[in-house]
């Protein structure tokens, strides 16, 4: 400071100063400025926070604070506990359970430490939070144009966002909230993992490898209801990621269930439903991880001794919706019955031949590539790709979730703790090199036309990668309108104990369903759910078990029942399904099995009923749905051609 005042006292000096204090770090120089950090968005009647930094004089300081409305107002709220906060090692500190109590425009006043702080917020009506993921779902299913409804949702909500601007909020869709989807860490791996498979499928596909693989499952896989059950099993087998289930399965199995004349509706379906209830409900996964941390943060919290593993195996028996859902899609298969929109789709599929309706538009398209086959059809050059992908992606999460954790730790651990998308990542990477590799050893293509099969592999997976980009900016719309805190701020300490896990049920499938993500809502409702089944229980297990169960179990259901799902859209894109049909042809059939996970689980569990009575119920109630609800698909055993007729 000493050479700061020379400095300024001579004119030429004064030059010099600016320089200075050009060159200095704007940090530097506003490091010790006090700073309030507000939320982006307020609704009446739902807990924000907001963020103190006093710079790092205040470090350790515990003081006393108020907030008000206004400079001249009543306190808005004195804050949690004794209204007292303390600073951490670097000035900074949070002050949460603020709430306003109605819309417009606030000024928000903070008195602590001898300091008054003030900013700016708007407040709106909650309703409007949950307008824009209820317009992209809409528009999804009216138009069946899922790209210009998910554009549409995030404008509305960068709408509310931006002072109702229309035109600044086109633009915050594709300079904000896209650039930011594509920015996170995870969300770039899953998008370079989509088309570096993609690419790996289209060398498989042009090399004669989905012909091949086709041929050799077929003596086992030879009538539609048998291709149905042997995709139905593969989804149990790759059960470690649901990501990887998806693609995999779907990828692997649709030159099979095209040629029996499965439709590409019913495939998306048994791919979707066996993608995230298996990687859910097993115990080495990349779920696990995510869910027994969710439950050991909360035991924690509230000084509960109990091992948090133990508590998710002891929580599988009351997920209803995965296991019933598990249950009701090899009934599919093998009653070989349907109904509603699925039942229109395979009728067509059988009778006329059509996999896809009139006017469908697939969220992948591998025509391109399937036109084109330079060598005979060869089983190696599928089977050996996708084992390269299974076996690295095992061997990667593997090698990933054991750094750091102890020599003695399980598998569970160890998987729970691992980067699956890292993995999935080199998976997709080498099992490409693999299929390149082998078409050209086996000279199934020259290496030029394996890399032509590569790139159009690529550029099949583009509408699908937009989709996600887009389905990814909805879900950070959802979070800057806290639309899943109004959703839950119906759970109270007035509810029944005995209602919880069915309440939770539901409110997990609205939240999973309105931001189309299921580690999102757990999340979500894990802090608000665990401390009140606590507070309710009084002792009774069941009620622990089943609030956490049901929050599992709901965020599966919302999820598959949402066109906005990164998982929905995976499926849709594995099988080169259009995506609204998906969902369409999806819906029934997600919502008949969460009723009746509800009516024969949740709700009878609650009050005594064990757990194993409840799915044998469930399983009672589905098989009589589809034996007095559905029709026989009409099911012709197709001839499959051989090679030389096609």
């Amino acid at each position: 400071m000493r050479v700061l005042r020379r400095l300024g006292q001579s004119h030429g000096g004064l030059w010099a100063l600016a320089l200075l204090l050009l060159w200095l770090p704007a940090s530097s120089v506003a490091e010790d400025a006090p700073a309030l950090k507000l939320p982006k968005l307020l609704l009446p009647g739902v807990p924000f926070a907001i963020e103190l930094d006093l710079g790092s004089e205040a470090a350790g300081l515990g003081t006393s604070y108020r907030v008000l409305d206004r400079p001249d107002g009543s306190d808005l709220a004195e804050g949690r506990g004794d209204g007292r906060v303390i600073f951490d090692q670097h000035g900074r500190a949070t002050l949460s359970g603020l709430r306003v109590s109605r819309s417009g425009q606030h000024m928000l006043v903070v008195e602590v430490a001898g300091r008054r702080l003030t900013g700016q917020v708007r407040a709106i009506p909650g309703w409007l939070s949950i307008l824009p993921p209820l317009l992209a779902i809409g528009l999804a299913l009216w138009l069946r144009q899922v790209v210009l409804a998910l554009f549409s949702g995030v404008w509305l909500g960068a709408l509310f966002l931006g002072g109702f601007d229309p035109f600044r909020a086109v633009l915050r869709v594709a300079d904000h909230y896209a650039v930011a989807a594509v920015a996170d860490t995870s969300h770039a791996q899953i998008l370079v993992f989509s088309l570096l498979l993609g690419g790996m499928i289209g060398v498989v596909t042009r090399s004669g490898g989905g012909l091949g693989l086709a041929s050799l499952v077929t003596r086992y896989a030879t009538t539609s209801r048998r291709g149905q059950v042997v995709t139905w099993f593969m989804g149990l087998l790759i059960f470690f990621d649901d990501y990887a289930n998806s693609l995999l399965v779907g990828t692997s199995m649709r030159p099979i269930t095209d040629r029996l004349r499965i439709s590409r509706e019913k495939l998306a379906f048994l791919v979707d439903a066996t993608s995230a209830p298996v990687a859910s409900l097993a115990l080495v996964s990349s779920w696990i991880g995510v869910e027994v941390g969710y439950i050991s943060d909360q035991y924690q919290a509230l000084g509960i001794h109990q091992s948090a593993w133990a508590t998710f195996i002891q929580t599988i028996p009351y997920r209803f919706y995965p296991l019933l859902m598990l249950y009701f899609t090899l009934l599919t298969a093998v009653m070989g019955r349907d109904f509603g929109p699925m039942l229109t789709a395979e009728r067509r599929a059988r009778r006329e031949g059509k996999l896809l309706r009139d006017g469908a538009r697939p969220a992948s398209d591998f025509d391109d590539v399937e036109g084109i086959l330079d060598g005979k059809p060869d089983w190696m050059n599928a089977v050996f790709p996708v084992l390269t992908v299974v076996l690295v992606a095992l061997v990667g999460m593997y090698l990933d979730g054991r750094e750091g954790l102890a020599a003695d730790a399980s598998l569970g651990q160890i998987f729970g703790a691992a980067d699956s998308l890292l993995a999935l990542t080199w998976a997709s990477l080498l099992g490409g090199g693999v299929a390149i590799l082998l078409s050209v050893l086996r000279k199934s293509l020259p290496l030029a036309g394996a890399m032509d099969a590569w790139l159009a592999g690529v550029r099949s997976m583009v509408l699908a990668c937009i989709i996600l980009v887009l389905a990814w900016s909805l879900g950070a719309v959802c979070r800057d309108l806290s639309t899943a805190d109004w959703v839950v701020t119906g759970i109270g300490p007035w509810m029944p104990a005995a209602l919880l896990p069915s309440v939770v049920f539901l409110v997990a499938a609205a939240v999973s369903f309105a931001t189309g993500t299921s580690w999102g809502t757990m999340a979500i409702l894990f802090p608000l759910v665990v401390p009140l089944a606590h507070q309710l229980s009084a002792g009774d297990e069941a009620i622990m078990l089943g609030g956490i169960g049901s929050i599992l179990a709901g965020s599966v259901w919302g999820d598959h029942c949402s066109p906005i799902s990164d998982t929905t859209i995976m499926s849709s894109m594995a099988s080169s399904c259009d995506h609204v049909d998906h969902v369409r042809t999806q819906l029934p059939y997600a919502l008949s099995v969460g009723v009746v996970s509800l009516l024969a689980g949740s709700l009878p569990c609650a009050v005594g009923l064990p757990p194993w009575a409840g799915l044998l119920l469930g399983a009672g109630l589905l098989y009589a749905l589809l034996r007095f609800r559905g029709s026989v698909t009409d099911d012709v055993d197709p001839v499959l051609p051989d090679r030389e007729g096609d």
